[in-house]
């Protein structure tokens, strides 16, 4: 199993408080032998609280850098809708409804604040006039388009101070957490 390196403590950022540091925390949730269990466990209070500092300081870090863009910010639901009609061109809300898995009037609520914005074109289908078909507008495509770039430079960004065995490793867990079922 993998060590963290001495210098990943940095990644984390400057400590905030004598109360809240979550340099300090890390150190303790790895330290103690400095290895990961192969063994599915439940996690100590000490792994909880490094995770929940690490956590905080990542979406400072990650977030913030996201929402410095020039453009006024969508929230997050707005967001993907817009990314997900971005490579679903023609779908319906309905399917935008069951991808994500909310409910249809979230989705009517947010492609009407997109459709207002000028980021998304509704359009009715020839086969069904009552079925409408979600599609980007050119600034939606624009807008899409910069979201997307703003995530890989993102990911690169978190990535460039991994090893590639690191990168690896960090991708293989990330997966492993948000495909994990219960």
């Amino acid at each position: 199993m993998g060590r963290l390196p001495p210098e990943s403590a940095e990644f984390f950022g400057p400590e905030p408080t004598q109360s809240h540091r979550p340099g300090r925390l890390l150190a303790l949730a790895v330290d103690r032998g400095g290895r990961y269990a192969k063994a599915m466990t439940a996690p100590t209070d000490d792994q909880l609280a490094a995770l929940g500092s690490a956590f905080d300081v990542f979406a400072r870090r990650y977030k913030l850098s996201a929402a410095a863009g020039a453009e006024t910010p969508l929230n997050e639901v707005d967001t993907q809708i817009l990314l997900y009609v971005g490579g679903h061109r023609d779908c319906g809300p309905t399917d935008v409804a069951r991808f994500f898995g909310l409910p249809a009037t979230t989705i009517s609520s947010a492609t009407d604040r997109l459709a207002k914005r000028g980021l998304l074109e509704r359009s009715r289908t020839e086969g069904d006039r009552r079925a409408v078909a979600l599609g980007l507008s050119e600034d939606g495509a624009a807008r899409a388009a910069s979201i997307r770039k703003s995530y890989e430079d993102m990911c690169r960004m978190m990535l460039e101070r991994l090893t590639p065995e690191e990168r690896d490793a960090f991708i293989a867990m990330i997966t492993k957490i948000v495909l994990h079922e219960d």
